[in-house]
């Protein structure tokens, strides 16, 4: 009979821990947390110290009995959730509700923690079992409490104000503010033009040396425009080039250090393309076990939400041994590198490292899919470069004088970096955000040249040049900037920017954060009432509060009560004075065109635009071409070149609507032609010679969003649309049929057509082949960059193959 009940929070985790238990030990899951705030009320009593009131989350009544049933039959309850403060909240709500009932009679609670899943980490971690940390919890509840306070007093004023559904966020609002910020420099970035003057010079042997003007009589060239540059090119005409000086240095390139979270963040998202969502996701799955064979689960990473650099002892062994022995005496350094983490950083964990240097990528490779494998490789390649020898370059620098006409002393200078001893860059090479003067350093292959010897002339290239404005945010960058600014934590960073593209707020084009009109508008509201809440600096003060309370240096209320207090009045200013954007009506110095009244700017469902006083009795409305906190600067006049409708000849506006901007026809009712801006004017719908199936009427070829599609032409009395079939039966229900479907955000997934009663669905294609492997009924199309592969479904079969061509198909 078991004499123990371990409960951690997923079944992953508890799969993995429970073969390295005895069968002494039941290991169950409590799926993350149990207790939370109730979403109907504040469900905090600010009178009262701000006592939080936690209720049973819906749906975990049964399996906390569960959990109880199971406890009253043991002799000890240990509580293994993860080691961060989230983890101690749920141990401590497992505490409360395990404890409740039997308080002399019942088991003991221990606490566990452990930094990674594995047989060493887990048979120590029971060896010497603590309890509940109380001051991690509270440093949780301060943070839940903040959040709750924040998000439940100032979202209604949202709904009220600008529209229903947005929210506000202590630190959510603070990251819109950071990308808010950016977008304005650049809209008010002004350009400056600059010139650079290269020369091409031949020496005694090749290549040839193309060196940089940088110097006019020992200060530094500046040249402003063409007329300057044109004018130094006139003076060096038929210059001596004479070499000034020649210095060659040695210069190293050191590892870095092995990843915490915000730099894993980062690095996955410069170099594999995942987003902050995904990587944590991924890095979730590498620490809670994977099947490996044989073998069953394993945890093959250490534990992802850490932001201290700190390895272990025994790890360091295992990298250096590994080292040795695969790359070689001379890629090792004297002794184990020691990285400093930042003054905050929790030494208790470590960095994020492989658990067992046995598990090397080539070896786990057909256990992982394959975005798991690529993010395992990243962080392996890191530990192991992170303590390897640095690279070597020899940097040489070539000066060359030249004396102009009217005698000004020109310098040119050149310089060149060759790799002479690779070093960790055999295995690894941190991703950058942009090029930097080390790049073009590695890109110029310089002749060899002796002190006052004379270089012959080959061309001289002035080139003009514009300042650019700071680049727009990418996740790397975001999360980095927020990082350096102390503004929340790389474990919350993941939801705060799935929060900010879900509510509309931001934009994502190319990779990077735009703002939208929406969230431009809401932090100007924000700030004009709660500037000193939602400022970085403060925000960040918040966050090393929050870790005080978490060593145990101030209590929790304390710091409530200072919050709050500057908090209520920010809030009781704002509920009194912020702008009513719902029911702007905003003048502008134009008449409507359609009956002479005044035009205003109101602000409707899908942003602002400009329409008639004249409403209800004229309904002419139109876009408007900046945004809404632009507006006091643009001349609304000018709306660009006009464009008219083709089938009646009357002229089109800009309007917004639920998929963007695009072109209406000013004769609607009357005419409803609508053309997507840079694009061809909506086709109308062809008639097909085919019955709706619903009501009899014809159906029609539409084109939509996604393109074209088959629709009843009694629309919108009739909703009915054909489904595009793939000629595969649904392998759930085997009655149905697989469609293919668009999501609301427009990706296309797949599912059976008698949905609801059947709820399979799939992001990939299905095909009607049986797994070799596991005998799954079928299988999913992916592309990847080799080309079409059939994957099995099921989590456990990594089997895949690819696609047959055409001919054995059909056998």
């Amino acid at each position: 009979m078991a004499k123990a009940l371990v409960i951690v929070e997923s079944p992953a985790k508890a799969k993995t821990i429970n073969k390295y238990l005895g069968r002494q030990y039941i290991v169950k899951a409590s799926l993350g947390h149990i207790k939370d705030l109730p979403k109907k009320d504040l469900a905090v009593d600010v009178e009262r110290d701000f006592q939080p009131r936690y209720e049973v989350i819906e749906g975990k009544k049964k399996l906390i009995n569960e959990l109880k049933q199971t406890a009253r039959k043991v002799e000890s309850v240990y509580l293994a959730a993860d080691p961060d403060r989230e983890g101690e909240a749920i141990c401590f709500h497992l505490q409360e509700e395990l404890a409740n009932g039997h308080k002399k009679n019942g088991p003991r609670i221990f606490r566990v923690m452990f930094n990674e899943i594995t047989k060493r980490a887990i048979q120590s971690a029971f060896e010497t079992p603590g309890s509940v940390n109380i001051h991690l919890v509270d440093a949780q509840q301060a943070r839940r409490v903040l959040d709750r306070l924040v998000g439940y007093k100032i979202s209604p004023l949202l709904w009220d104000k600008v529209r229903r559904g947005l929210s506000a966020g202590r630190v959510q609002t603070v990251a819109l503010r950071v990308i808010v910020e950016r977008e304005r420099e650049i809209r008010a970035f002004v350009k400056k033009e600059y010139w650079t003057i290269d020369v091409d010079l031949a020496a005694k042997k090749p290549p040839v040396l193309t060196a940089r003007l940088v110097k006019q009589n020992e200060e530094a060239a500046e040249i402003g425009n063409q007329q300057a540059a044109d004018a130094i090119v006139e003076q060096l005409d038929s210059a001596a080039y004479i070499v000034k000086s020649v210095a060659t240095r040695e210069k190293k390139r050191h590892p870095v250090a092995p990843f915490i979270t915000s730099t894993l963040q980062q690095e996955s998202s410069r170099k594999l393309r995942f987003s902050v969502k995904r990587t944590m996701m991924l890095a979730q799955r590498l620490y809670e076990g994977i099947e490996l064979g044989k073998e069953g689960a394993v945890g093959l990473i250490t534990y992802m939400r850490t932001d201290s650099t700190r390895v272990s002892d025994e790890a360091l062994r295992d990298v250096r041994h590994y080292i040795g022995e695969r790359y070689g005496k001379e890629f090792l350094p004297g002794s184990a590198i020691v990285y400093k983490s930042k003054k905050e950083a929790q030494d208790a964990h470590e960095a994020i490292r492989p658990t067992s240097m046995a598990y090397t990528p080539d070896a786990v490779q057909n256990h992982l899919a394959e975005d798991e494998m690529k993010l395992y490789r990243l962080i392996w390649n890191r530990f192991v470069a992170s303590q390897m020898i640095p690279a070597l370059y020899d940097q040489t620098t070539i000066e060359v004088s030249a004396k102009g006409k009217n005698g000004v002393d020109y310098l040119f200078r050149a310089t060149g970096s060759v790799l002479k001893f690779e070093g960790f860059l055999k295995i690894y090479q941190e991703g950058k955000d942009q090029t930097d003067d080390e790049d073009e350093e590695l890109k110029h292959r310089l002749p060899a040249v002796a002190e006052g010897e004379t270089l012959r002339f080959r061309g001289m290239h002035p080139e003009q040049h514009f300042t650019e404005p700071p680049p727009r945010y990418n996740e790397a960058t975001l999360v980095k900037r927020l990082e350096a600014d102390g503004v929340g934590r790389p474990s919350t960073y993941a939801s705060i920017l799935s929060t900010i593209q879900e509510r509309e707020y931001v934009t994502k084009e190319g990779g990077r954060f735009i703002p939208t009109e929406l969230g431009m508008v809401v932090t100007d509201l924000l700030i004009q009432s709660f500037d000193d809440i939602f400022d970085v600096k403060y925000t960040a003060r918040m966050e090393e509060e929050l870790d005080d309370i978490e060593e145990g240096k101030i209590d929790w209320r304390e710091a409530m009560a200072e919050f709050y207090g500057r908090f209520s009045r920010d809030l009781e200013y704002a509920e009194a004075n912020m702008t009513d954007i719902k029911r702007m009506e905003k003048p502008i110095d134009e008449v409507c065109p359609k009956c002479g009244k005044p035009l205003v700017i109101k602000w409707g469902k899908h942003g602002s635009f400009i329409a008639c006083t004249g409403y209800p009795d004229c309904t002419y409305t139109r876009e408007l071409t900046v945004d809404l906190p632009d507006v006091d600067k643009a001349d609304l006049s000018e709306q660009g070149d006009e464009e008219y409708c083709e089938n009646c000849g009357r002229p089109m506006v800009l309007k917004k609507g639920r998929f963007g901007t695009f072109y209406a026809c000013t004769g609607y009712p009357d005419c409803k032609t609508t053309k997507p801006i840079g694009g061809q004017q909506k086709k109308p719908d062809r008639p097909l010679d085919e019955k709706c199936p619903q009501c009899g009427n014809n159906l029609v070829l539409k084109t939509g969003r996604y393109g074209e599609f088959t629709a009843c032409s009694n629309y919108p009395e009739c909703k009915y649309v054909k489904q595009k079939t793939i000629g595969v039966k649904c392998p759930e229900c085997s009655d149905g049929e697989i469609v293919e479907r668009r999501s609301k955000r427009g990706k296309t997934f797949y599912g059976c057509n008698r949905w609801p009663e059947c709820n399979f669905v799939a992001w990939g294609k299905p095909v009607a082949e049986k797994c070799p492997e596991c005998g799954s009924p079928y299988m999913i199309e992916k592309w990847l960059k080799s080309g079409p592969v059939w994957q099995c479904p099921n989590r456990e079969c990594k089997h895949k193959q690819d696609v047959p061509q055409p001919e054995a198909v059909l056998g």
